[in-house]
């Protein structure tokens, strides 16, 4: 295989997580794709009224995307809708931009995440169809923080394999997990042994526990995003309490 056919990737499905302009008739891409993982590229001319890729670069649509070169930025070649996925509107497409914000600053670039990819696309599909929102997003945030290797313990006690008692109270701390709740409010968050027992089954129904975990996954992922400030999320809690 030579140096030029490694650089050449064809029909690889993607989504685009975010573009904007480059020069007068371009775009450049910030994407998702489940072979390589978040990747930048430039699709040029895709701005001028008879491109082929005019209309074809939208968000939360599966494409199927050819690009080739190396470095930082690659160049798109072609694209190609696949269909399938409902648009997204009102509080489900600003909850579908929040999704995509929390990709672009967590993943690292050309780091395949596989599994990752399909859950997304699988979020995208309940966000459409599904009415709590704030369900759905409490299963991504739980399900990327896994894929990147910070799993939340939410069965058992830090450091022990004592098990999380639902009418307990405890304090999550993080990067540790579950603490004893002894009245020291020095570390952690208040949580309910319910609350955490209800997220490890994926069960939001419970008006505090759907509170509850709002609060811990602000927490857990303004930890990981070392101080950076999600503007869909600041959006979302003015129009919506998700």
């Amino acid at each position: 295989m030579t140096v030029a056919s490694r650089n050449k990737h064809q029909d690889e499905l993607a989504f685009v997580l975010h573009s904007y302009p480059f020069r007068e008739t371009s775009l450049i891409l910030d994407v998702f794709s489940r072979s390589h993982g978040r990747l930048t590229m430039v699709a040029r001319g895709a701005r001028r009224p008879k491109s082929s890729l005019r209309g074809l670069l939208m968000n939360f649509q599966p494409l199927l995307l050819s690009w080739f070169g190396k470095g930082e930025v690659r160049t798109l070649h072609s694209a190609e809708w696949q269909g399938g996925q409902p648009y997204l509107q009102g509080t489900a497409l600003m909850c579908g931009f929040y999704l995509n914000e929390l990709l672009l600053n967590l993943l690292a670039r050309d780091d395949p995440h596989e599994h990752l990819f399909d859950y997304y696309r699988a979020t995208l599909y309940r966000l459409a169809h599904e009415a709590d929102h704030g369900a759905t997003l409490r299963c991504f945030e739980k399900h990327l923080l896994q894929e990147l290797g910070y799993a939340l313990v939410l069965d058992r006690e830090a450091g022990s394999d004592k098990a999380i008692q639902a009418e307990l109270c405890y304090r999550y701390a993080v990067e540790r997990g579950a603490l004893p709740d002894d009245g020291d409010a020095r570390e952690g968050l208040p949580v309910l042994g319910k609350t955490m027992l209800d997220m490890a089954a994926d069960d939001y129904t419970d008006p505090t526990t759907a509170q509850q975990s709002k609060q811990l996954m602000r927490v857990l992922l303004n930890h990981h995003l070392g101080g950076k400030t999600l503007h869909t999320r600041e959006l979302i809690k003015d129009l919506q309490k998700l």
